[in-house]
């Protein structure tokens, strides 16, 4: 598999995460979102996805985009080891997880909102980072609340084992601890951060580890 992305993308950062949990041997095609304007929306990166972000994943003949199409993908076709749990319910909760920092926090807070901020709106860096820590920390809130009604403690956001949810999280705390976001108020996020941490397929994902960081 050939994965496309950018050492610094919350989403790639996902499906790298997801990636090494399965034990798939990828390897990484840089695609620079800053670089002479953005490698991703030049017309050859158009033909791989039209909405020209990253990342996407070469899977064989097919190429799928959207990382949280691209890791329920992994999902069934490597089901083991699971991302998702058995029982219908908590899998729609670990779902439900996930898409509160990929559906309603990071697509408020990514490169190309800020820029725009920056660019159409002149808004500067000072309000850009308050723009950020607003919304962050308004899901690390919300997310922390939901670690709290657990029913049994966990070393992740549900059980023993990463899961979606942790696959999703741990992007957006690195975020956070770039853009300087106050994460004292939660600590069951950063305890969970810790663990996964621990890991190689946490560690081995780490933007500082990619051979395209700068």
């Amino acid at each position: 598999m050939i994965l496309h992305g950018y050492w610094r993308s919350s989403a790639a950062y996902r499906v790298r995460i997801a990636l090494n949990l399965k034990g798939v041997d990828w390897t990484h095609r840089e695609v620079s979102l800053v670089r002479d304007g953005g490698e991703h929306r030049e017309p050859s990166f158009a033909q791989l996805n039209p909405q020209m972000l990253v990342p996407v994943l070469e899977s064989g003949s097919s190429v799928l985009t959207q990382s949280m199409a691209i890791i329920e993908y992994l999902e069934e076709v490597l089901p083991d080891p699971p991302l998702l749990p058995d029982d219908v319910t908590e899998r729609a909760q670990v779902r439900a997880l996930a898409m509160s920092v990929a559906c309603d926090v990071h697509p408020l807070n990514n490169l190309r909102v800020l820029q725009y901020l920056a660019g159409e709106f002149k808004i500067d860096s000072r309000r850009r980072s308050r723009w950020y820590a607003h919304w962050v920390t308004e899901g690390m809130r919300a997310f922390e609340a939901s670690l709290a009604r657990r029913p049994h403690h966990s070393d992740f956001c549900h059980g023993d084992n990463p899961t979606l949810a942790d696959v999703c999280l741990v992007p957006q705390i690195y975020n956070a601890r770039r853009f300087e976001v106050d994460l004292a108020p939660f600590p069951l996020i950063r305890q969970v951060e810790a663990n996964c941490l621990r890991l190689s397929a946490f560690i081995d994902a780490q933007p500082e580890n990619q051979p395209d960081a700068k």
